[in-house]
């Protein structure tokens, strides 16, 4: 049977009712064109109607122009289960996802990346599903919200606390899809997938698995066909025994952003200086004080936010290669990029696929991770995952539960408060205007991370503000330094909505980090 079909060919194989996996990062690896198709499809003929969505790491991009806004339309989408969503800019209308969301046009669950994987795994094998301690004591636990997103999803619950051998367990469900959609660079007219121009392949293969075993479809996205025997079969990270259809879409982005840059797939490395280093500002003091917390040979995790400058911090400071960054997606090593391209590096030493990724940061195999926050909150819990009053402008958590969950040691970044107008001026910091909305809080509006598990399992944590240092011990908050030119008072405690204890050897931050110079960084 010929394989290659095109995109309106593909999509009308897909039934009512069908559960369909999507193997996409945001824009990265997106098969953009198939899900085109799909959603155009519906708008021509009503159907496929009652569609479940899988994704595991991301529903879409930024903007909500790519992904699962193309087929979230009413009647189409009942059902999503996403490790984040599109956020949209502040700006602009909610994407189309997210609008379904909030008028409970569907359930919506924001399940941890890796486990989303781990489910899929389990539909593969025909296991009853996931026993996992990840995401205990968070909005993930049945217990909070059980990853349900609003009401219509809590009527349906995924999750539930079992116990196995005298201890309590998170379950969730195996996922069986009847449809996968995957992208690669190149299939040969067997199918055989070669992702020599992609960023990461991120759960192709476990995807396309999940479906096959499962009786379902799979469809796989490409931007070229070769003919039969002739990709190297050391290359090919999804045989053409998974795959039913191939879809050819020449234009299809690298990511979001980019057409094609070949740093990104490990196609040649770029020099060290043509990667941008920050100008001195209040985001580069918190990116440098994180800096001053690694050690050399360390492997690293790194988040979107203000951290994901650290490894730009280390090139400056001449300290490239002595700490290997590691990412959901799948890069090991190499230059994580900023914005956009976040997800992506350039000039990685290997591409892990995501699933084994996560086994790695759920198991707590690496040194540290750096991540943002939204909000702490007195026990030292960490919001990123939703904020009541405007859920929409939060994209979910992704792999931040996956990657919390057993770290030995977790530095969360970010502005100690929200619209306060400062800069750094000769060695010190300077506040003109205080901000408006505490970030520090009694209680947070969705607990993402448990302070108090992490107090449990003795995890080493700490947060990194451009005014102070907290450390989170076993009483909970307590400030260790303090930025230069601040009054500890005025300018910390009362600042915050939640109390916090004052170390006894409170010391100030280094000056080096508020001087545009090289801090002359020891790692």
């Amino acid at each position: 049977m010929k394989k290659v079909k095109s995109a309106q060919e593909a999509v009308r194989l897909i039934k009512d009712g069908s559960v369909v996996a999507v193997n996409s990062s945001s824009g990265l690896c997106c098969p953009d064109a198939v899900l085109k198709a799909l959603g155009e499809r519906f708008d021509s003929e009503g159907h496929p109607r009652g569609l479940t969505s899988i994704h595991p790491i991301a529903a879409g991009d930024f903007f909500g122009t790519r992904g699962v806004d193309h087929i979230a339309k009413p009647g189409m989408l009942v059902k999503i289960i996403g490790g984040s969503y599109p956020s949209g800019p502040s700006n602009a209308e909610p994407p189309l996802i997210w609008q379904m969301i909030l008028k409970e046009e569907l359930a919506a669950f924001n399940v941890p990346s890796g486990i989303v994987f781990d489910m899929l795994r389990e539909g593969a094998a025909k296991r009853p599903g996931v026993l996992t301690k990840v995401g205990m004591e968070t909005f993930v636990d049945p217990e909070q919200d059980g990853c349900a997103m609003n009401d219509r999803a809590r009527a349906e619950p995924i999750v539930k606390r079992v116990s196995f051998e005298g201890e309590d367990w998170l379950h969730f469900p195996a996922i069986r899809p009847d449809v996968a959609i995957i992208r690669a660079t190149t299939a040969d007219e067997k199918g055989n997938l070669t992702f020599e121009q992609e960023g990461a392949t991120l759960g192709a293969m476990e995807m396309a698995l999940a479906a096959r075993n499962s009786g379902g479809l799979v469809i796989a996205q490409v931007k070229r066909v070769a003919a039969s025997g002739t990709l190297r079969p050391h290359d090919v990270r999804v045989p053409g025994i998974l795959v039913d259809i191939i879809v050819e879409a020449p234009d299809q982005l690298q990511t979001t952003a980019t057409p094609h840059d070949p740093a990104i797939s490990g196609e040649l490395f770029r020099p060290l200086e043509t990667f941008r280093t920050p100008a001195l500002d209040v985001g580069k003091v918190i990116a440098r004080r994180v800096a001053q917390e690694l050690e050399d040979g360390w492997a690293v995790n790194i988040g979107f936010g203000i951290s994901a400058n650290v490894p730009r911090i280390l090139i400056e400071e001449g300290h490239h290669g002595k700490v290997t960054w590691v990412i959901e997606q799948g890069a090991v090593g190499g230059v994580p990029l900023l914005d956009f391209k976040f997800g992506c590096a350039s000039n990685a030493e290997a591409f892990v696929a995501s699933p084994h990724q996560f086994c790695y940061f759920q198991a707590g195999g690496f040194d540290c991770s750096l991540l943002s926050f939204l909000e702490i909150d007195a026990e030292g819990s960490v919001n990123v995952s939703r904020l009541a009053a405007t859920p929409h402008r939060t994209a979910g958590a992704g792999g931040f539960v996956d990657i919390t969950s057993r770290a030995k040691k977790i530095v969360f970044s970010g502005n100690f408060n929200a619209g306060a107008k400062m800069r750094v001026d000769d060695g010190r910091l300077v506040i003109d205007k205080e901000g408006r909305i505490a970030k520090f809080v009694p209680k947070v509006d969705q607990v993402s991370f448990s302070g108090k598990r992490a107090r449990a399992q003795g995890q080493d944590i700490s947060y990194v503000t451009e005014r102070c240092v907290i450390r989170l011990d076993s009483e909970g908050l307590v400030v260790t330094e303090v930025a230069p030119g601040l009054d500890l008072q005025r300018d910390v405690l009362d600042q915050a909505a939640t109390p916090f204890r004052v170390s006894k050897t409170l010391k100030r931050m280094d000056g080096a980090l508020f001087r545009p110079e090289a801090m002359g960084l020891s790692l």
